[in-house]
């Protein structure tokens, strides 16, 4: 396999979990990259927070503004949930960057967040159920810090009801989640490695992601951000987390070449000058879901928060278009809030 896609001069040094394997080389993959301050990076574009970016896109007229206000538009939600007590595999969207997992049997949730994200960030969709029905969970992914997908609040449910779930998550992440969930069961992994399941009848990877990490005024990149690969004997499944688009997808695609289902954001993408390096248009994703060479691509990250100027319906009437495509037809889903996806 040729050396992955990384760019030169630019990291002081790698870092990775002494405790997990690493699935690749050493000569392929040296560790997860951090720079001369301390701060984990993007190991092929560097990301940079700059308040400036910010506060331009702010003081900028949205474009869709007027558009936003009058579509009433709302991401469909199914209230049923009798997929939570079946026994058979499945795939849940719960809106945003959550999911409810059934493999092999051993249940998970990815990146919880039963509410609000903050004062600030809303909630446009309810959550399909009550999230106190969640209950024997195995598996909480976590892919990243940022406050709409690791929720102190949701994770604190979620510890008092499954007191024997374990947390997966990257780099730096332990101080946090141990602080919400008070849990003894964290793992934190850098990219391409693999957590220590147990006795569990699933494999789980931490992989890069085109991103960043943020929670607070002075911890830009303190915590590393990724996706996850899930494997058992019969599926493949990848969930990007938060991502731009990026050689990583392609670079997955050799390292695991007969993935399932890809779940990709698709929100969050506009102004594209701002956007494009950590979030993936629907365009992209679809490019993305060709290079990871997937059977199934399930979108997620839209219809839940109103995070950038984009409006909340155009990711799904977009993708929606593109089902008319024959390419796309059986393997796009767009599945409501709550519906479930069997495996």
């Amino acid at each position: 396999m040729p050396e992955l896609s990384e760019t030169p001069n630019l990291h002081a040094h790698y870092l990775h979990n002494p405790l997990l394997p690493t699935v690749l080389p050493i000569q392929q993959w040296k560790g997860t990259p951090v720079d001369k301050q301390g701060n984990f990076v993007n190991h092929e574009f560097p990301f940079n927070a700059d308040w400036r970016d910010l506060l331009k896109w702010q003081l900028e007229s949205n474009p869709h503004r007027t558009e936003k206000k009058k579509n009433a538009w709302q991401l469909p939600v199914r209230y049923e949930h009798e997929w939570l007590h079946h026994k058979a595999d499945c795939i849940v969207w719960l809106g945003h960057s959550t999911f409810f997992m059934r493999l092999n049997g051993i249940t998970m949730l990815t990146d919880p967040v039963f509410g609000n994200a903050s004062l600030v960030v809303r909630r446009k969709a309810p959550f399909p159920l009550n999230p106190a029905l969640f209950q024997n969970i195995d598996l909480v992914l976590l892919s990243h810090d940022h406050r709409d997908h690791c929720d102190t609040a949701s994770l604190q449910l979620l510890a008092k009801q499954n007191p024997n779930a374990r947390y997966f998550c990257g780099l730096g992440m332990q101080a946090l989640v141990k602080s919400a969930t008070g849990s003894n069961q964290i793992q934190t992994a850098g990219w391409y490695q693999q957590f220590n399941t147990g006795n569990l009848p699933l494999q789980c990877y931490f992989v890069p992601a085109r991103h960043w990490a943020k929670r607070d005024l002075f911890d830009t990149n303190k915590r590393l951000w990724g996706a996850f690969v899930l494997q058992t004997n019969t599926t493949t499944i990848y969930f990007s987390g938060d991502t731009g688009y990026g050689n990583h997808f392609a670079d997955l695609s050799r390292i695991f070449p007969q993935i399932d289902y890809c779940i990709i954001g698709v929100g969050a993408y506009k102004p594209e000058w701002l956007m494009y390096s950590n979030h993936i248009s629907p365009a992209n994703a679809l490019k993305a879901f060709r290079d990871l060479k997937a059977q199934h691509f399930i979108p997620m990250h839209y219809g839940t928060f109103d995070l950038s100027d984009e409006p909340l319906y155009e990711p799904f009437f977009y993708l929606q278009e593109q089902r008319t495509n024959p390419e796309w037809k059986d393997a796009l889903h767009l599945p409501a809030a709550g519906e479930a996806i069997w495996v």
